[in-house]
C-alpha cells in the first residue's frame, strides 16, 4: 500500500519524484505530494487525487530543490483529502515526512503531543512522525537523533523517510514495510519499490526489518536503531525499465497478460527437462525434501489461488497438501511440525498477512520456503528457502502474469516434491512434458485468437457472473471471478462446480452467465453442473477446446488448445483475464487502478 520516492544528489529533484510517483501509482493513487528543499526551506506540494493533478500545480508553481521526497498515498487512516495527503509537517514546517504502513500507538503518540502544544491538522496516523521529530529538535537533539528517537517510539508496520530543515540528508528506516535504494553516479534514490527509479538505476540496496538509512548526495550510511552500522549487500535488478512501461499498448494489464508467454518460459526455463520428463531446480539439492510429510502453502488474493492450484498439483503427486489463507493462518494455524513444509506464496514477498503467517511457521519450528517474483524482498530473506517465479515487474493491480508463473512453478514443485518424499510422482510430469515445453506457444495461441471482446460484448450487463470448474479448474474459476470483479466492480463469483447446487443455483437467473472450465478431467460432471444452470435459463460460456462436447451445448465458446489436463487451467485463465480486460475497457474502468485496491498489500 502506498508509494515512497527519494532522490538526493546533483540536479534539481522534482523530475525524478515525479517519474517515481508515476511508476509507484499502482501502490496507491488516493492522493500524492513532494517535499523538497532549495536553501530556502522545505517547500510541499501535495493535492488529493492522481498524481497527474499533482504534477499540473507543481509545473504551475515551479517547484524546484535538490532532494526531495514524495508519496502517493492508499488511505487506510483518514480520507483522501489535501489535509490527509503525504508529506506531513511538524506544526513549523521543518520537517517533512512520508509513510507506509500503520501506526499502531499513533493515538497516545498525538494525545501525548497535543498536550504539549502541537497542532495536527490532518487525520493520520503519521502525522505523529514529523511533531516527534520536531519535539526532540526542540530539546537540541540533533537530527539523525531526533529521527531515531522518533522511530524508537512507534509501534506497527512502516517505511518513513523524512528531511529536516538545513540539513542536506534524507533519513529513513523501516519495520515490516519495504524500502530499497537505488544507487547512481550522481546521487541516490529511495523507494518501497524497485520500478520507482529504474529508468536511473539498477544497483539497489534491500534496506530491512530495524535499519535506519542516511542518504546523502556523496554517500549512504545504513544503520540499526542504535546507530550500530551494518552491512547490506549490493544487487543488480535484472528487469529492463522498458518492462516497466506500457509501449504500445493502453493499460498495463493486457500488455501483462501478452508477456505470458515470455514469463512462462522464463519461469520454466532451466527447471525442466523435456527429454526426460525431469524437474530440476537449481535452488535445490536432491533429497531436498525427503522428510516432508505433508506441505501447507500460505497466500492471499490472487496468491491463494495460485497456491490453491499448487494443492491440487500436491496432492494429485502423491503428496498430503493444503492450501490455507496466509490472515487465518496467523489466528489459527494448524499444527506443523519439523516434517510439514510451510510455503508462502506471494508476488511481492512483502505482503503483510503472508509475512505475519511465513513468521508463525518459523516460530513453530516449520521448514519454510518462499514463491515469490522478488529476489530482495522480505519474503525471500526471512524463509528458510526461495523459489523465484521470474515474471519480470507486474505493473497493473490485477495479477494476471505472475498468477500463470506461480501456478506453473508450483505445479513443478509438486513433481519435485513427490520425488523426494516419496521416490516417485504420481502427478504424471513425463505425460505432460511435450506440452509443459509447448506451454508458452499455446498461450500465444489462445492470445492471437481469443473471442474474450466478442463475449465481453455479449453479456455487457448482467446482474452477476459465475465461474464453474472442478480440480484445477477450481482456483481458475476462482481466479476468473476475482479479475472481473477487481476490474469491471461488477458482481462476480467463483464456485466448485459440484457445489452449485448446494446452494448458489438459487441465485441463477437468465441475467447469470456462466464462465464454465473444462480441463479435461471430469468433464463430464463439470457439463452437467453447467447443464443444471442452463435449465434456470443462465447463459453458459465453455471455455475448451474445439470438438468438445461442452461446445455443443454452451451459448458461446472461448477456445483453449488442446492440453494435458494439468495445464488447461493456466490456458483458460488467460481467456478469463482477456474477459475480463475487455468487459472493465467497455465499461471505462480504471483497469490498471481499480478503485479501493493497491498492488501490493503492506498492511494487515
Amino acid at each position: 500500500m502506498c508509494g515512497i520516492i527519494g532522490r538526493i544528489g546533483d540536479g534539481d529533484a522534482i523530475d525524478a519524484l515525479i517519474t517515481g510517483l508515476e511508476n509507484l501509482e499502482y501502490r496507491g493513487y488516493d492522493s500524492a505530494g513532494v517535499a523538497v528543499q532549495n536553501g530556502a526551506g522545505i517547500k510541499v506540494q501535495k493535492r488529493s487525487g492522481k498524481v497527474d493533478a499533482l504534477k499540473e500545480s507543481i509545473e504551475r508553481g515551479r517547484l524546484r530543490g535538490e532532494l526531495g521526497i514524495g508519496h502517493t498515498r492508499w488511505s487506510t487512516h483518514g480520507p483522501p483529502t489535501d489535509e490527509n495527503a503525504h508529506p506531513h509537517t511538524d506544526s513549523t514546517t521543518d520537517v517533512a515526512v512520508v509513510h507506509n504502513g500503520i501506526i499502531e500507538n499513533y493515538a497516545a503518540l498525538r494525545e501525548r503531543l497535543s498536550e504539549a502544544g502541537h497542532e495536527f491538522t490532518s487525520d493520520t496516523d503519521t502525522e505523529v512522525v514529523p511533531h516527534l521529530i520536531q519535539h526532540y529538535l526542540d530539546e537540541g537533539v540533533e537530527s539523525e537523533m531526533a529521527f531515531r528517537r522518533a522511530i524508537e517510539q512507534l509501534e506497527g508496520s512502516y517505511a518513513i523517510a523524512a528531511i529536516c530543515h538545513g540539513e542536506p540528508v534524507i533519513y529513513a528506516a523501516r519495520q515490516g514495510s519495504p524500502l530499497v535504494v537505488g544507487l547512481d553516479g550522481d546521487g541516490y534514490y529511495l523507494a518501497s519499490d524497485v520500478p520507482a527509479f529504474l529508468e536511473y538505476t539498477d544497483t539497489v540496496v534491500y534496506l530491512q526489518d530495524g535499519d535506519v538509512a542516511i542518504l546523502r548526495s556523496n554517500g549512504l550510511r545504513i544503520t540499526d536503531l542504535e546507530g550500530t552500522a551494518v552491512s547490506r549487500d549490493r544487487k543488480t535488478v535484472d528487469w529492463d525499465s522498458e518492462e516497466t512501461g506500457k509501449g504500445e499498448f493502453d493499460h498495463y494489464m493486457l500488455k501483462e497478460i501478452t508477456e505470458q508467454p515470455t514469463s512462462l518460459a522464463q519461469a520454466i526455463e532451466g527447471r525442466f527437462d523435456a527429454e526426460e520428463g525431469r524437474v530440476h531446480f537449481e535452488e535445490f539439492d536432491r533429497g531436498s525434501f525427503a522428510d516432508v510429510d505433508q506441505v501447507l502453502l500460505v497466500a492471499c488474493g490472487t496468491s491463494y489461488h495460485a497456491a490453491m492450484y499448487g494443492s491440487v498439483a500436491l496432492r494429485r503427486a502423491g503428496v498430503n497438501a493444503s492450501a490455507m489463507l496466509a490472515n487465518e493462518y496467523s489466528l489459527s494455524a494448524p499444527p506443523v511440525d519439523e516434517r510439514t513444509l510451510v510455503v508462502a506464496v506471494t508476488q511481492s514477498g512483502e505482503t503483510a498477512d503472508t509475512l505475519g503467517a511465513l513468521r508463525r511457521a518459523n516460530e513453530q519450528g516449520a521448514p519454510t520456503l518462499a514463491v515469490t517474483n522478488v529476489v530482495g524482498s522480505t519474503a525471500a530473506r526471512e524463509a528458510d528457502e526461495r523459489l523465484f517465479i521470474r515474471a519480470g515487474p507486474e505493473i497493473g493491480v490485477a495479477a494476471t502474469k505472475t498468477f500463470s508463473s506461480q501456478a506453473v512453478v508450483l505445479t513443478l514443485l509438486a513433481h519435485r516434491i513427490a520425488r523426494d518424499a516419496t521416490g516417485f510422482s504420481t502427478l504424471g510430469i513425463e505425460e505432460i512434458s511435450a506440452e509443459l515445453e509447448r506451454l508458452p506457444s499455446r498461450v500465444d495461441e489462445v492470445l492471437a485468437d481469443s473471442g474474450a471482446e466478442a463475449i465481453a460484448r455479449r453479456y455487457p450487463d448482467e446482474r452477476s457472473y459465475f465461474f464453474i470448474g472442478r480440480g484445477l479448474g477450481y482456483p481458475v474459476a476462482l481466479e476468473g471471478a476475482l479479475k472481473f470483479k477487481e476490474i469491471t466492480y461488477e458482481h462476480a463469483e467463483g464456485f466448485a462446480s459440484g457445489e452449485l447446487k448446494h446452494g448458489p443455483l438459487a441465485l441463477v437467473t437468465p441475467e447469470t452467465p456462466v464462465f464454465a472450465i473444462f480441463t479435461g478431467r471430469e468433464d463430464e460432471k463439470t457439463l452437467k453442473n453447467a447443464e443444471e444452470a442452463a435449465t434456470r435459463g443462465a447463459p453458459i460460456v465453455a471455455i475448451c477446446p474445439d470438438g468438445h462436447q461442452a461446445a455443443d451445448v454452451a451459448d458461446a465458446q472461448l477456445r483453449i488448445p488442446e492440453t494435458h489436463p494439468t495445464l488447461a487451467g493456466l490456458l483458460a485463465t488467460v481467456q478469463l483475464q482477456l474477459v475480463s480486460y475487455h468487459a472493465a475497457d467497455l465499461l471505462n474502468r480504471a483497469i490498471d487502478k481499480p478503485r479501493n485496491l493497491a498492488k501490493s498489500v503492506t498492511v494487515e
